[in-house]
């Protein structure tokens, strides 16, 4: 028999009047039924998280920090427990899934660390005649209770991009798990309650999407950070013009190959780097490698090198060792990716590996010649799909790139210190990664994109910030 999972309201187990399923990607296996928390329960959460925004922002920075030092050793020491949860109700290789409990430790870990050395900042006013005898103390406030959405691809770690600096900064949050994969975010709630945090400062919700819009409009949450694709993003935002909205929407990132990453070992590297990134997580993750830009003078000795690369991944049971790609988060999403081919190839792209669907997974898939006017070249294919396009030189290359609604991360494979320079200063995106693909990210950097990729930055120095204002104290009548 399968037990329910009770979600957590104010930091207390609960449950509701309904439950929903949750099933393995790979096979369609029942993994666990979630209890859905009724109206009345979501708004006794909110309420709560209201009641704690001053609460919350005066405990000691020594009590948020040890209850993250505390989070990020729990989970450290249930790691395969978590990341075998994470490979059922998202389908994620298992040794992805490892990884992704580990970026998690590392997130609450760097969370406890910013939570003890924010000190805010101090200035002299006497620089000017009408401020003699007068000091100003600059310091960070939370903007009151925090709405977190998070998406399916990153069950756990995405959330802890929300949660930790919250309580790093004394906003209390309410998470809204994705309804596909709420089991590890519940999990984390298990680990937050063996802490000693103030009553309502989180919630973990496993409300249904049909209830999100309530949660969004409410005034008592001011401020809503929000993973996921860039149509509900910026509906979301369009929908409180007068919130604090972080976006971290889609992408369609971009591996510049140039001319002077020519040897055999550099084009290895490459083609290894872009057929790992392309097909890891099942190609859902919003910085996986989708376009290959490559200089026409390596343009056809990389070509073969990705393919056979791209080949070589191992697809199969998520739970196997050996296995790199495993299915999408459900058959829904595999027969999108496989429509968009099929409108790719019907419009003259050419199919070079891949390009079939066994269900949920959708085999790693390489396209040459895609035409301008497909799907897949405009838009976020969240599969396991890569491109490949020829260019002459560093700037019809990076003229490709930001061709381009959206503009999350880049990688450019050069040698030379000056094109990585112009690349920083020339690409339209929010990051760009030299000698490397697009899909690199140290949890501690800012992340985050431009254009349709959204609005503000995750990195939980730069999540603190956006989830904070400074208010200023002014002194006077002091001898400086």
């Amino acid at each position: 028999m399968t037990t329910t999972h009770e979600f957590w309201l104010a930091g207390r187990r609960a449950s509701g009047e309904t439950a929903f399923e949750v099933r393995h990607p790979h096979d369609g296996s029942l993994v666990a039924e979630v209890s859905v928390p009724t109206d009345a329960q979501v708004e006794e959460a909110v309420a709560a998280a209201a009641a704690a925004v001053p609460v919350f922002a005066a405990t000691a920075a020594h009590q948020r920090a040890a209850a993250l030092d505390h989070v990020a050793r729990r989970l450290a020491e249930r790691t395969e427990e978590i990341a075998r949860l994470i490979t059922a109700e998202n389908g994620k290789p298992i040794k992805w899934a490892r990884g992704e409990v580990g970026r998690a430790v590392s997130v609450f870990r760097w969370a406890a660390e910013e939570a003890r050395r924010t000190n805010g900042e101090t200035m002299r006013l006497d620089t000017d005649p009408g401020g003699t005898g007068r000091y100003a103390i600059v310091r960070r406030f939370p903007r009151g209770a925090v709405l977190g959405i998070a998406p399916f691809n990153f069950p756990l770690n995405l959330v802890a991009h929300k949660v930790a600096p919250a309580i790093a900064v004394g906003a209390p949050i309410i998470l809204k798990p994705a309804p596909a994969t709420p089991l590890s975010a519940l999990v984390l709630g298990e680990i937050l309650a063996e802490t000693e945090l103030p009553a309502g400062s989180w919630s973990v919700l496993p409300v249904e999407n049909a209830k999100m819009p309530a949660l969004v409009q409410d005034k008592r949450l001011p401020v809503i950070s929000f993973t996921g694709s860039d149509k509900v993003g910026y509906q979301i935002m369009d929908s409180v013009p007068r919130k604090h909205v972080t976006l971290e929407l889609g992408g369609n990132a971009a591996a510049v190959v140039l001319a002077d990453w020519s040897s055999e070992a550099d084009l290895d590297w490459a083609a290894g780097r872009i057929a790992l990134f392309a097909n890891y997580q099942g190609g859902q993750s919003c910085i996986s490698v989708q376009r290959v830009i490559a200089d026409a003078s390596v343009y056809d000795r990389l070509v073969e090198k990705v393919v056979e690369k791209v080949r070589a991944q191992v697809t199969g049971d998520p739970s196997d060792e050996a296995t790199d790609v495993g299915p999408l988060v459900d058959e829904n999403a595999a027969k999108r990716v496989e429509s968009w081919v099929e409108d790719a190839v019907a419009k003259g792209a050419k199919v070079l590996t891949g390009g079939s669907r066994d269900g949920a997974a959708y085999a790693p898939t390489v396209l040459a010649e895609l035409p301008a006017d497909a799907i897949l070249a405009t838009a976020e294919v969240f599969g396991p799909v890569l491109s490949l396009h020829k260019v002459e030189g560093a700037e019809e290359a990076f003229a490709a790139v930001n061709d381009s609604a959206f503009g999350l991360q880049a990688g450019v494979f050069t040698h030379d210190v000056q094109t990585a320079f112009r690349a920083h200063r020339e690409l339209e995106v929010g990051g760009v990664v030299i000698g490397d693909a697009p899909s690199y990210r140290a949890d501690q950097m800012p992340y985050g994109g431009v254009k349709d990729s959204g609005v503000g930055r995750e990195g939980v120095r730069y999540a603190m910030d956006d989830f904070t204002f400074e208010k200023v104290l002014v002194l006077t009548g002091l001898d400086l």
